[in-house]
């Protein structure tokens, strides 16, 4: 029968992975700039990366619940350092020659027109020093800001109120986070204005902050379900030892 110190590493695995993939594919994919009046009737655009980036923010603070400010900081560091490594593998990938059958076979879209498969290729997972500069930066102070804000507000209320504290921390840290993440990868290196840096920026928080709102019931269901994975006692003793993590 696995012990608590198997369940309680085996909880932290699961988490981590789930942190990893859904931060890594968020970086990969938010290059994409699509329009929310043409998908849902909204005003703004978003990018792609906030589609998931609420799984991320949920599965932070639910890191910090029960391993801590120390528990988020860890697999944080190692995210950032597993999204370098990616964008340089990706990198490399663009600077091997194409096979000219490949670019033969693909010289053509579904219409007939004339298409740059090689091109295209590169210009997707090419993104540049700006966006890779800009999505670390803002990913690192994002999860930094919101692994102390949510310690600090369990700190203040005595441990009380688990929607406060998941709930405040993802708004203030993706406040932050949607903005610096855009400042730097289009505006500091890019070409965007400052207007359009705003806008995306606007749009990205607010549906950021609806998603935190409607989530919320996600993080009691995801006590519910570890208190029975360990059990209440075993859950009890381990959130406390996420709470003398903080005070240390």
């Amino acid at each position: 029968m696995p012990t608590y110190a198997h369940k309680k590493q085996q909880l932290y695995l699961v988490l981590s992975g789930i942190f990893i993939v859904n931060a890594l594919l968020a970086e990969i994919i938010g290059v994409k700039i699509f329009s929310a009046d043409k998908l849902m009737g909204l005003p703004g655009n978003l990018t792609a990366g906030v589609l998931i980036w609420p799984v991320v923010f949920v599965t932070t603070d639910i890191i910090n619940e029960y391993f801590g400010k120390a528990g988020v900081l860890r697999i944080s560091y190692l995210t950032v350092a597993l999204i370098l490594f990616a964008f340089g593998i990706i990198f490399l990938t663009t600077t091997l020659p194409p096979a000219d059958f490949w670019l033969a076979v693909n010289k053509t879209d579904d219409l007939g027109r004339p298409f740059d498969i090689e091109y295209a290729y590169d210009s997707i997972f090419r993104q540049g020093l700006g966006i890779i500069t800009g999505s670390i930066v803002a990913f690192g102070i994002g999860q930094v800001l919101d692994a102390s804000v949510f310690a600090a507000i369990r700190k203040a209320t005595g441990g009380r109120f688990v929607w406060l504290r998941a709930t405040g921390s993802t708004l203030i840290s993706q406040l932050v986070d949607s903005f610096v993440v855009l400042y730097v990868a289009f505006y500091l290196f890019g070409n965007w204005s400052m207007e359009q840096v705003l806008s995306v920026a606007n749009t990205n928080y607010w549906y950021k902050f609806a998603m935190a709102i409607l989530l919320t019931p996600v993080i009691y269901l995801a006590h519910y379900l570890i208190d029975k994975y360990l059990g209440q006692e075993e859950s009890a003793e381990l959130q406390q030892e996420a709470v003398a993590d903080v005070s240390v």
